[in-house]
């Protein structure tokens, strides 16, 4: 696993976070690195696809860059007939590398990988669908669109998994998460140059919204139920169920 190394030099001038060739290189250690609890969120995905799947049925991962919660669903699938999973991701790198992750593992659900924004797809017939912390580089303008558009697909019984980075009304406890997060990534031997720089990085593209925000959006669209299942520091996922 090549060492996320990307913001450990000094930069000049440093421009806005984007899902380029490097970071899908060096993404799985980043990933483990700089979000906490992610391999028990991606783990725990397949197992609400075991219970959530049905036959016949389509599976979507929207953002799915190199495929994790993807594969985590497909080996919980076995006794699923007749199902598909769509994985959908905007950059090339990212679906390059997907589809090499996907093509490694046996296995008798076909999954699609395809190059496309997933606010241009259609859902349809679906069981589960996953953001796995894609939701929150949307533009906020397009978040509650995208979600009715999950929500009209899904089918009765249908889940939506979503996972975030939240943020907190109450300023100490945004601070407190904030700083306990930081502590988590020098943990991991991330040094004060890397979080000062790739937090300005991406600041400008990814804007995370509060869990009541969350919650109110699922309401006003329709889901029957929703809930935080995980959350360690700010960040956490969410199921909303049709």
């Amino acid at each position: 696993m090549s060492k996320d190394n990307i913001f450990s030099a000094p930069i000049d001038k440093i421009g806005d976070f984007t899902f380029d060739e490097r970071v899908a290189e060096v993404f799985p250690d980043m990933i483990q690195r700089s979000v906490p609890g992610y391999s028990n969120i991606v783990s725990t995905i397949g197992m609400f696809a075991k219970r959530f799947a049905t036959n016949g049925s389509n599976i979507y991962d929207l953002g799915c860059a190199l495929g994790a919660s993807t594969l985590s669903m497909r080996r919980n699938l076995e006794q699923v007939e007749e199902c598909q999973i769509i994985a959908i991701d905007n950059s090339p790198a990212m679906v390059e590398r997907c589809k090499l992750h996907i093509n490694a593992y046996r296995s008798n659900t076909p999954v699609v990988v395809r190059e496309d924004d997933i606010r241009n797809i259609d859902i349809q017939n679906a069981s589960v669908v996953v953001l796995n912390f894609t939701l929150q580089f949307l533009s906020p303008d397009d978040r509650q669109a995208l979600l009715q558009k999950i929500y009209n697909g899904l089918n009765t019984g249908g889940i939506l998994i979503l996972s975030e980075k939240y943020v907190f009304d109450d300023n100490q406890t945004h601070e407190l998460l904030i700083d306990l997060h930081h502590d988590f990534k020098r943990a991991n031997g991330y040094s004060e140059l890397e979080i000062s720089q790739k937090r300005s990085a991406i600041e400008n593209v990814m804007l995370p919204d509060s869990i009541e925000t969350h919650k109110a959006r699922f309401s006003d669209i329709g889901f029957s139920s929703s809930e935080v299942w995980f959350q360690c520091f700010n960040f956490g996922s969410m199921f909303a169920i049709k």
